[in-house]
C-alpha cells in the first residue's frame, strides 16, 4: 500500500534559474485550469508557485516574495477583489495582474479578459515584469 502524503493548497513548480523571467504566484480556484496555466507560464520561463483557492493564495502571500500576483478566473469576483489588496499590504511593490476583470480597482496593476488569449497574457505579464524592474508606478 502507497501512503500519499495529504494535498495541499499550495505546490511549487520552477522553471531552470538561468532562464527564469520572474517569480509569479499564480491563483485559481480549479486544479485543472491552475495545472495548465502554470505550465504556460513555465514555458515562458518563469518561476511559477502555484496557489488554490483563496486561503492558498493568502498563505502563500504570508510566507513567500512575489514579482507578480497572478489571480485567475475561477477565483471569486469577491476573491479577485480582496487579495490585490492583501498583496500590496504585504508587499507594496508586488505588481498584480487580474484575468477576468474590467474597471479600476486601485491595488490591481493590470487587470484583462483572460479570453483574448495566452499570448495576451504573458505580452501583460512581460509587461508588469518590465515595469518592476524599471521601477515603474503602473
Amino acid at each position: 500500500m502507497i501512503k500519499m502524503a495529504p494535498k495541499s493548497t499550495r505546490t511549487a513548480s520552477v522553471a531552470p534559474a538561468k532562464t527564469s523571467q520572474g517569480k509569479i504566484l499564480y491563483g485559481e480556484n480549479d486544479a485543472n485550469v491552475l495545472a495548465a496555466q502554470s505550465k504556460v507560464f513555465e514555458q515562458a520561463g518563469y518561476s511559477v508557485e502555484r496557489a488554490q483557492g483563496r486561503a492558498g493564495v493568502q498563505q502563500a502571500l504570508r510566507t513567500g516574495s512575489y514579482d507578480v500576483v497572478v489571480l485567475g478566473h475561477t477565483l471569486t469576483k469577491d476573491d479577485r477583489h480582496h487579495l490585490p489588496y492583501m498583496a500590496k499590504k504585504i508587499v507594496r511593490d508586488t505588481q498584480v495582474l487580474v484575468l477576468h476583470a474590467s474597471g479600476k480597482h486601485p491595488a490591481v496593476d493590470y487587470a484583462m479578459d483572460s479570453r483574448e488569449g495566452d499570448k495576451e497574457v504573458l505580452r501583460a505579464l512581460s509587461s508588469l515584469m518590465q515595469q518592476k524592474s524599471l521601477g515603474v508606478a503602473v
